[in-house]
């Protein structure tokens, strides 16, 4: 296999950059959607997405619940493209995500839910795209070209545009200075050392776990292990683990934990370390473990920031999983970049 690094790997350590990037040259689109959506004042917020963007719109809504108070649901994009019926999302505030913008089913549902009377921001690397054209607020996410399969750029910066637009509609300071210092945090996740965790995945089935927003990068992290390293993984809420799933664990299993400095951090890592007693391999992004595995791990300036450097840290360990196994991360079989769902 070639010496050279995967194009996954360039684009993780591209992130930093990414995101300062957005930082620098977002802010007049993000300070005009937040005025509307104050105007607006959304009774509830809808997200439409699929893939890794859809785990972005599940941070999202946490972070909406969390901090505009305000219900957060994803809706099914085949509502109207495949059944044919539009919803009535009045006096919403729609959140569509896709890197590329042209899934036509994603399109289609941010055009009926603008008709019905929702607000509706596409959050895309595309603002050319036809859902860009769809939507009436665009917020690029400035990653610049990303060329591998699996997505990561795009992921974080999806995730830290969307959360941005949230912090501002609130006008939330300590949260804006900390996305504002994200880049520094990103850039010190990248050079954690994650190897123990890999050395642990074997080709078996295994867990990741997260609670909150991490529930959200557990999410994604399970979608990385299936389409760069071929391996089945699950994401669970560390408060439903122990509920019925728990019984595959054996000796050995592997599990990987995501946890923030945030109010879920102690029940994580009490699950992590109660999977750990039952012989599973637990690896933990929390000092607060006493069983399972504390990995190395960035606390960045807010809890709400948190999973966002444990995604750039985990990004560096599955590249190397892949790469171990003899697997392509840029080209995982089956897939293409761009995928448009009717």
């Amino acid at each position: 296999m070639s010496t050279q690094p995967t194009l996954m790997r360039q684009e993780i350590l591209e992130i930093p950059a990414a995101v300062d990037r957005l930082l620098t040259h977002g802010a007049a689109e993000i300070a005009a959607t937040a005025a509307k959506a104050r105007e607006l004042n959304p009774r509830f917020l809808v997200s439409v997405a699929r893939g890794s963007s859809d785990h972005a719109c599940s941070y999202l809504k946490y972070a909406s619940e969390l901090l505009l108070r305000r219900p957060m649901a994803s809706v099914g994009p085949s509502v109207t493209s495949i059944y044919g019926a539009d919803l009535n999302a009045e006096g919403a505030l729609c959140i569509a995500i896709s890197q590329s913008g042209q899934s036509p089913d994603i399109v289609s549902m941010t055009e009926a839910l603008g008709r019905s009377g929702a607000l509706t921001v596409a959050i895309t690397n595309n603002p050319a795209s036809r859902l860009a054209a769809a939507a009436g607020a665009t917020l690029p996410i400035h990653a610049g070209p990303e060329i591998s399969v699996a997505a990561t750029k795009t992921f974080v910066t999806s995730l830290v545009a969307g959360l941005w637009l949230l912090a501002a509609i609130r006008d939330d300071r300590d949260l804006l200075g900390a996305i504002r210092a994200l880049p520094r945090h990103l850039e010190d996740a990248t050079r954690c050392d994650w190897s123990a965790a890999a050395d642990a995945i074997d080709g078996r089935s295994l867990f990741t776990l997260g609670r909150g927003p991490s529930l959200a990068v557990s999410n994604e992290a399970a979608l990385k292990f299936k389409e760069t390293c071929l391996i089945h993984a699950e994401s669970y809420s560390s408060a439903e683990v122990l509920h019925g799933p728990v019984s595959i664990v054996e000796q050995g299993f592997p599990a990987i934990a995501f946890a923030a400095r945030d109010a879920a951090e102690d029940t994580l890592a009490a699950t992590a370390d109660e999977l750990a007693a039952k012989g599973a391999r637990v690896f933990a992004t929390t000092d607060r473990v006493t069983r399972a595995t504390c990995l190395p791990h960035v606390r960045t300036d807010h809890w709400l920031t948190d999973p966002v450097a444990s995604i750039v840290s985990f990004y560096g360990m599955v590249e190397a999983v892949a790469v171990r196994r003899g697997i392509d991360p840029d080209r995982p079989r089956h897939l293409n970049k761009v995928t448009e769902t009717v």
